[in-house]
């Protein structure tokens, strides 16, 4: 693939407004689709945090029994008030971020094309999970610690978002497995928005409009991305998720990712890096399918 072929933007980025109004818009449909990636993936989240951080043999569908018959349908959605709030600032973020970082480049190459060159848009996806990271990484932080919890909130340790928050602050831990977040967000959202933009441009080539693709295709070419985005980045987010999970104070994996990778290793085998890969996938199917949906329509409505 030429890094020369240009491909057309998320958003029509030389439209004749300010940039104050841009940026308005970009985050407003980011909270729309952020609360759509909530809404759809928290169940399948659950699972995979589950999964990923279990130190026996288990599958799914064992995970998935037992919190049904342990802890009720509910709780499913346990811990959702954190990501709620969280996620929809932080693809709030994403998609601003990479507006702005677009509307840059437009900038620096004198608007002399309405397009810009492949490794342009994967920086701009590159900056956005790299700005994304210090939201992601304590509200992830705050979302796993309730997810693991298998007693009822009288008797577990965090009684909620708020408490949990509180009790991270005062251990100064709360920022706790950023490395591997960023490690994660910056390279996974550069290939993310790249390929979804690429697909987009296959659109364009047809003579489609994007303003006249319909949903369903958007959903398509976001569930697409969102698969190629785990691809590349799924062992850094166990890693993040074992670091997230552990003690607080002497924790058993580690302080830091390349000590956490080695005990995971030596624990677990090699196929620890991948554990609770297949409800991942299942997850960024419908979940970023909705988030790239729910983004541009609610562009769409807001021109």
């Amino acid at each position: 693939m030429s890094d020369e072929l240009t491909m057309p933007q998320v958003v029509d980025d030389l439209a004749d407004k300010s940039d104050f109004h841009r940026a308005t818009k970009d985050v407003l449909a980011g909270i729309s689709g952020g609360i759509a990636q909530v809404l759809v993936g928290q169940p399948f989240d659950i699972t995979k945090v589950r999964l990923q951080t279990s130190s026996t043999s288990t599958t799914a569908f064992k995970v998935i029994k037992d919190l049904i018959k342990n802890e009720g349908v509910s709780a499913f959605y346990k811990g959702t008030t954190t990501p709620l709030i969280g996620v929809g600032l932080c693809v709030s973020s994403q998609f601003g971020t990479n507006e702005a970082m677009k509307r840059y480049f437009h900038r620096k190459n004198n608007f002399q094309s309405p397009t810009l060159r492949l490794s342009e848009y994967y920086v701009c996806g590159f900056v956005s999970g790299s700005a994304n990271a210090f939201l992601a990484t304590p509200i992830e932080h705050v979302r796993i610690r309730l997810q693991v919890q298998t007693k009822s909130l009288a008797e577990a340790e965090y009684r909620g978002a708020i408490d949990c928050i509180k009790k991270l602050l005062a251990e100064g831990k709360l920022m706790r497995g950023f490395t591997p977040t960023i490690s994660r967000t910056s390279h996974g959202f550069g290939v993310y928005f790249l390929s979804y933009e690429t697909m987009i441009c296959g659109e364009r080539k047809r003579g489609v409009a994007r303003e006249n693709i319909p949903a369903w295709k958007l959903c398509l070419f976001g569930a697409l991305s969102g698969s190629l985005l785990w691809m590349m980045v799924y062992p850094f987010d166990v890693i993040k998720s074992v670091m997230q999970t552990d003690k607080l104070r002497k924790p058993v994996y580690g302080n830091n990712v390349v000590e956490v990778a080695k005990n995971i290793y030596r624990e677990r085998g090699a196929g620890a890096f991948l554990k609770g890969f297949g409800p991942t996938m299942l997850r960024s199917l419908p979940v970023n399918g909705a988030t790239f949906t729910t983004f541009e329509m609610a562009m769409r409505l807001m021109n």
